[in-house]
This record gives C-alpha cells, sequence and structure tokens, in this order.
C-alpha cells in the first residue's frame, strides 16, 4: 500500500497530493520547497523544541510587521535571500552598473528638483557635491534619464524613521538628464547606521554574533524609456562594514570616490556613472 508518510519517503509522499490542475510554476516551486525543507529537517534531525522556536520566531516576526515596518523583508535581507533574488534577475552584461538590494525607506513622488539643487533640508552633515553620467554600453548619453535619489542623514535615520524631527523628502530629490546624459546635485556624505533590531531579526543577528550595520551609502532608482530599471547604491570606500553589511548589498563596482572638493562649494564630491542596459 502506497501514499503514507514515512521518515524516507517523507518529501515525496507530500508533493504526492499535489493536483494535476495547479499552475505550473507554482508546482515546481512548491515541489522543491518540499523537497529541501525535508532536506534540512533530516540533515540537523531538528527536534521538536527547535521546530517550536523556529514557529515563534515566525509568529513574533509576523506580529511585529505594520505598515512602516516590514520584519520579513528584514529577515530575506540579512540572510542573503533578498540579494539572491536581485542577482539572479538583474544578470547585467561587463559594463552595465550592478543593481543592489532596494531597501525598505525608498518614497514614490519625490519632489523633481534643478540639477545642482541641494536635497540636505536639515542642515546636517557634510555637504557632498553628487555628480557624474548616465550613459548606454556604447558610452552614449543618455537623455531624460529620471535619477531618484535618497539617504539617510547625518545622525543615520531617514526622513520617514523621524516624521516629527527632520523636514519632510530630507535627503530626497528626482533630477532629469539632458542631452549630456550629466546630473549633478549637493547631498551628504552619507554615514553608516544599524538595520532596526529591536525585533526577532535583530535578537537572531545577535544569537549568531553578528552586528547590525549597513556600510554608508546613497540610494539611486535610474530609469529612461528604452532602459531597464536600475535599482542601485554607492558606497562610501572607507566605510569599516564595507565588507560586513548585514544586508550583503555591497559589490565592488558600487564603491566610489568620496574626494575631497577642491572648489570649496562643498567638502566633498563624488563622481560616478550609470551605465544602462538596453530593454532588449
Amino acid at each position: 500500500m502506497t501514499g503514507f508518510f514515512t521518515e524516507e519517503n517523507s518529501a515525496q509522499t507530500v508533493n504526492a497530493r499535489m493536483g494535476d490542475d495547479i499552475d505550473p510554476r507554482l508546482k515546481t516551486i512548491m515541489a522543491a520547497l518540499v523537497k529541501h525543507l525535508h532536506a534540512f529537517v533530516k540533515d540537523v534531525e531538528l527536534t521538536e523544541d527547535e521546530w517550536n522556536s523556529a514557529i515563534a520566531f515566525l509568529t513574533k516576526t509576523g506580529q511585529i510587521c505594520s505598515t512602516e515596518r516590514q520584519e520579513y523583508i528584514l529577515l530575506s535581507d540579512v540572510l542573503g535571500v533578498s540579494m539572491l533574488v536581485d542577482a539572479i534577475n538583474n544578470r547585467r552584461p561587463d559594463g552595465a552598473t550592478e543593481n543592489t538590494v532596494f531597501g525598505p525607506f525608498h518614497v514614490k513622488d519625490a519632489p523633481v528638483r534643478q540639477m545642482g539643487d541641494s536635497i540636505s533640508l536639515d542642515g546636517k552633515g557634510e555637504p557632498c557635491l553628487f555628480t557624474g553620467r548616465v550613459l548606454d554600453l556604447d558610452g552614449n548619453p543618455v537623455k531624460g534619464a529620471k535619477i531618484d535619489v535618497w539617504s539617510d542623514n547625518a545622525d543615520g535615520y531617514y526622513d520617514v524613521q523621524q516624521p516629527d524631527s527632520q523636514p519632510k523628502w530630507n535627503n530626497r530629490g528626482i533630477f532629469v538628464t539632458g542631452s549630456d546624459g550629466a546630473y549633478s546635485f549637493v547631498g551628504i556624505k552619507p554615514v553608516s547606521y544599524p538595520i532596526p533590531d529591536d525585533g526577532p531579526v535583530g535578537k537572531m543577528l545577535a544569537a549568531l554574533g553578528r552586528h547590525p550595520f549597513r556600510p554608508a551609502h546613497t540610494h539611486f532608482l535610474v530609469t529612461a524609456p528604452g532602459y531597464q530599471k536600475l535599482v542601485t547604491h554607492t558606497f562610501v570606500g572607507d566605510d569599516p562594514y564595507l565588507a560586513s553589511d548585514t544586508v550583503f548589498g555591497v559589490k565592488e563596482t558600487l564603491v566610489a570616490p568620496f574626494e575631497p572638493n577642491p572648489d570649496g562649494v562643498t567638502k566633498w564630491v563624488s563622481k560616478f556613472d550609470f551605465i544602462l542596459v538596453p530593454e532588449t
């Protein structure tokens, strides 16, 4: 008699219960999930107490989620899953700017600003001139590219984290390139900061002997008609957390120069070109 659950045939028995007329992609994903989950349980010989602890952890992770906080995304980030999914879905040719994680602090419909404007509205931090060009793979300028930028303030917080103490749209703005593909704006040299670590994910990191810090970075979302969307950061090269980013978001090609600005208008200047890939 077949179809009964045993330790040896556990994954096969569970997967055999799926219907024939279900979505093929769902069937592929769920079959692989069951297969690998059961293999994991057998590999570590998971105890009942450990499984109950895992269920309690997932329960607490869900309970702390809100419209302002998504703890499951945080969990995905610190386990490296977010970066792995991003890497698989955003493979690009040599020379193109690499993608990295989107992060939880983007806000839609930031104000469109003029080239050279400052996005630092609270007057804190070390002023930095961000400049460069948006180019295609052949080095031609991309006209009409929309550069949506956001970063933390000098204290390591985004404006949405401190709505009562930071001006709205602080360190945010959208810039649109002209025929030369050039962009420039004044922001601040970003600082490293910890991800929210007062919940289940933070406790997990502590138990694993891991810190919760992200290295200093500025976010960019670059879009242009006819080109793939680019979600990326530029990182400060001398940051102490560069090689141990808690969400694994650093890529060597995204480490940007932050150099003293010789003209004295801002303390720093960071030059970085974004290379886009055609949609086709």
